[in-house]
């Protein structure tokens, strides 16, 4: 980790610490929506029991749509199916900070002794990996904006993160889209633009769009501004002369645009995380990034599950845990690193420091193994795993699992994308898994256990 100063649901956000607060306080949560997705993230709160939260904790704020220009003269866009109505899109997720600016939601968390507020996209699930540490950051370095990055070759299309200086002397550090950076270089620093240097990365790290405020000075911020963030415009071109868009334009605004309403004095910062730890969206469908070049991140449902596998692996290989090697595999015509199916619950460990703490010496986990832990108080000593062991523990109850487990294990089968008779969510992943064998463990009732094969 390095740090220095420096589309369905359209953006969320959750406070990320609470002062004073006992470790298992309820954490508010908000999801900004638009009427393309509102409705349907309303269903599947519902539908999925708010998927464990209270519904009081979850607040859903809708964005406006704005009306839609037709071409370089601006001219509005009309509805294709009624020339009598004006074409509109949502205005762009950096509407976030009106919107919890004027619905109340920060000063009630204020309120309730909440000091930062984490902005996540929804995409990407490996995120929650690195914010702990990111937090920490924050709060050493008293950073009142943290954008969350990653390692960046030079010229990739992702952002990239920049210290930028005005000719009067004024500096802000800011994500440049990745577009602007290679021409922003040209024309100032290095005529040959975005380059790598000598670690085989850009100096300009990858912006993830994850960013970390500070609440109370996030608050005194839009209370000038009322959360207003300055809007561009972004036309996708039919061909080179620039004369006709492939679709309709709109004013839109960018979440991570926000440090550029702050004075020079604001404490901005990045924190540089691994890819492996933090990033690993999950945005394209299968047929899309299948067509994707060899090497290159496909970005879609396969490649955003197996990443998760490889950093629980990765992760324990780094306290001191055997983990087999990867093989490679093809799913839904990506070719994939497939790592010991690692899974844990939140609870079980947040930080390296608990999983240090529960996992002991001489412990080894094959390829082919499958491991779930469900539970706050799993501690792993001595296991050789060769097979699939699943935990699960109420808070109360305090397990040992240790000794030489080997089964048949839980067997990954290729399925494939185009056959509708398989649910979606299966078909996206490339896979189905067979649950063939497994060592199983549930305890329910507080008390002392040992599992062993």
């Amino acid at each position: 980790m390095r740090n220095a100063p420096a589309a369905s649901v359209d953006s969320l956000a959750a406070p990320a610490s609470v002062e004073g607060g006992e470790p298992q306080k309820e954490i508010p949560f908000a999801i900004m929506t638009s009427d393309d997705t509102h409705a349907r993230t309303l269903e599947l709160l519902e539908s999925n029991a708010y998927f464990g939260m209270k519904p009081s904790q979850v607040t859903l704020i809708k964005q406006e749509k704005v009306a839609c220009l037709a071409d370089n003269d601006a001219r509005l866009a009309v509805d294709p199916q009624n020339k009598y109505r004006i074409q509109t899109k949502p205005h762009g997720h950096g509407d976030v900070h009106s919107l919890l600016y004027s619905s109340g939601l920060l000063k009630k968390w204020h309120d309730a002794g909440v000091k930062w507020v984490l902005f996540f996209q929804d995409t990407n699930g490996l995120l929650f990996k690195a914010i702990p540490a990111s937090l920490g950051v924050s709060a050493i370095r008293q950073y009142q904006v943290n954008s969350l990055a990653v390692p960046r070759k030079a010229k990739e299309a992702i952002g990239g993160i920049a210290k930028l200086t005005h000719a009067d002397g004024r500096t802000m550090v800011i994500n440049v889209e990745y577009n602007q950076l290679d021409p922003l270089l040209r024309a100032t620093i290095n005529p040959e633009g975005d380059v790598n240097s000598e670690n085989g990365f850009s100096p300009f790290p990858g912006n993830i769009n994850q960013l970390i405020l500070e609440l109370e000075s996030y608050i005194e911020e839009l209370q000038k501004t009322g959360g207003a963030i300055k809007e561009f415009v972004n036309p996708k071109y039919k061909d080179a002369t620039k004369t006709s868009f492939k679709s309709s334009t709109r004013l839109e605004c960018m979440m991570q645009d926000y440090p550029k309403t702050l004075p020079p004095t604001a404490r901005v910062g990045f924190t540089v995380m691994d890819i492996w730890l933090a990033y690993a969206p999950v945005k394209n469908n299968p047929e899309d990034a299948a067509k994707v070049p060899k090497g290159n991140p496909y970005h879609s449902a396969t490649s955003g599950e197996m990443a998760i596998y490889r950093a629980h692996s990765l992760i324990l290989r780094k306290a001191g845990v055997q983990i087999g090697d990867p093989i490679m595999h093809v799913f839904n015509g990506q070719e994939v690193e497939v790592w010991p199916r690692i899974v844990w619950k939140p609870k079980w460990a947040l930080t390296f420091s608990d999983v240090k703490r529960k996992i002991k010496e001489n412990c080894s986990i094959s390829q082919k193994s499958t491991m779930v832990l469900k539970g706050k108080n799993i501690f792993i000593e001595k296991l050789s795993l060769d097979g699939a062991l699943v935990v699960d523990s109420i808070d109360g109850a305090e397990v040992k699992v240790e000794g030489s487990v080997q089964n048949s294990g839980w067997i990954l089968e290729n399925v494939d994308y185009k056959d509708t008779s398989i649910p979606e969510e299966i078909r996206i992943r490339g896979f189905k898994i067979n649950k063939v064998e497994q060592l199983e463990g549930n305890f329910h009732e507080p008390g002392k256990y040992s599992l062993k094969p």
